[in-house]
């Protein structure tokens, strides 16, 4: 097995110490930063994006396998900046104003940061407009909007409001999702995407980017 194989093999056992190791060891053994990434790390990553979709894994096994991703990035990062490596597309994600659950939140992060994306966390109970200003400040591709109570659902309406009034709508992508959330809802308020689960958020996000790109 390549160490590149086992970067990946150790980061879905969510093994946190092994994966910093093997990325260290793959810097000095001089594997090109963007392979460590791509064949390492992200591919781990959406391993566990997909078994997590299948039911194959639970949140805990995410949970430390994204951790794992996490040292191994932290490692890697100042490499993947000498060598110039731009993420696939930015996006702003948060929980809606009113509603303060963040675990749904926190592994979309974590399935978009497997997927390529640069992430700007906006936190819990925001505002429609921190989305936004948010969004600009950085040149992001995606705003992601969760809730998980169907009171606050609502206020995912009031973000794209803002955008329409402000002429942006059409330079977003917007996506939402969280346990009340359903694609009838999504339709209703002009999202362009629902998706009902973390993994699937990623899958979505990365061809939306990518054929806007195109």
């Amino acid at each position: 097995m390549s160490l590149v194989d086992e970067i990946s093999e150790y980061l879905q056992k969510g093994r946190a110490k092994n994966v910093k190791t093997l990325v260290e060891q793959a810097i000095e053994e001089g594997i090109n930063p963007k392979i460590i990434l791509n064949e390492g790390l992200l591919s781990g990553m959406m391993i566990i994006g997909a078994k997590f979709k299948n039911n194959e894994v639970f949140v805990p096994e995410v949970l430390v396998a994204a951790r794992a991703m996490n040292v191994g990035l932290s490692v890697l990062e100042p490499k993947l900046i000498e060598v110039g490596n731009k993420p696939i597309g930015k996006a702003v994600v948060g929980t809606v104003k009113g509603d303060l659950h963040d675990i749904g939140k926190n592994l979309v992060i974590m399935m978009l940061k497997g997927a390529g994306f640069e992430i700007h966390d906006v936190g819990v109970d925001v505002e429609a407009a921190t989305y936004i200003e948010k969004a600009e400040e950085v040149g992001a591709d995606i705003i992601c909007m969760s809730a998980l109570l169907t009171t606050t659902m609502t206020n995912m309406q009031a973000c794209i409001d803002q955008l329409k009034e402000k002429g942006l709508r059409d330079k977003y992508i917007v996506m939402v999702g969280g346990a009340p959330v359903n694609d009838s809802f999504a339709k209703q308020i002009g999202a362009d995407f629902y998706t009902p689960d973390a993994a699937s958020a990623a899958e979505v996000a990365k061809e939306a980017v990518l054929s806007k790109k195109s």
